[in-house]
């Protein structure tokens, strides 16, 4: 089953992706890893996509697809996966059928904007070790301090309010009409998020069985 997994920053899609990777041992597969692994191997559309990555430029729809279709001919995929981070536009999502890449359903995580910013700018993330918190779910034992390796527990600057503001504007203005785009076509699944992990896999996994 090949699946795309629409959903807000702070939505959870990575950890949703990872639970039904592991559940139908399909790969889960990040536009931003593929980039970087195919640069890494020099491949021709790597090739192709380092030169605009070492201007600054955003590497073009069809470069970046054309990546993609390498890494969905490869063996692990033959069964199905899962896009996270593409399509994040409805040209992208047209230059994907285009391109012969076929979407069999369309996951979208469905979390209410003020959820997504009380989750976001209460997250903190240790500076020498990664480990993460929040300050309400999860808070480490001494403010600031991480349990794990006494590093500092931080707010990242993408998790800063303005910032995570931007970033769910942006997301309603690019990313958000391609749920009507893929609703015409019966492919879309609406996924109410929940305050717990397990419960919003298990809502996300009866969605992709249904």
């Amino acid at each position: 089953m090949n699946l795309i997994l629409l959903g807000a920053p702070g939505a959870g899609k990575g950890t949703q992706a990872e639970v039904i990777s592991d559940k139908l041992g399909i790969p889960q597969i990040s536009t931003g890893n593929i980039l970087r692994e195919a640069v890494k191997n020099g491949t021709d559309m790597g090739v192709k996509a380092k030169g605009f990555m070492e201007s600054g430029a955003l590497v073009p729809d069809e470069v970046v697809i054309g990546i993609l279709k390498d890494r969905i001919a490869e063996d692990d995929c033959k069964n199905g996966f899962i896009l996270d981070g593409f399509p994040r536009t409805v040209p992208q999502a047209e230059a994907l059928e285009t391109m012969g890449v076929n979407i069999d359903k369309v996951i979208s995580l469905e979390v209410a904007d003020e959820t997504i910013q009380g989750r976001l700018s209460g997250r903190r993330v240790c500076e020498k070790c990664g480990a993460s918190y929040h300050v309400e779910f999860n808070p480490p034992k001494t403010e600031g301090i991480c349990d794990k390796c006494g590093g500092n527990a931080v707010q990242r600057k993408d998790d800063a309010p303005e910032t995570v503001i931007e970033r769910l504007r942006t997301y309603h203005e690019q990313t958000a009409p391609l749920a009507d785009f893929y609703d015409k076509k019966g492919k879309l699944v609406k996924v109410q998020g929940q305050d717990e992990v397990k419960a919003t896999s298990e809502l996300v996994l009866k969605a992709v069985n249904a």
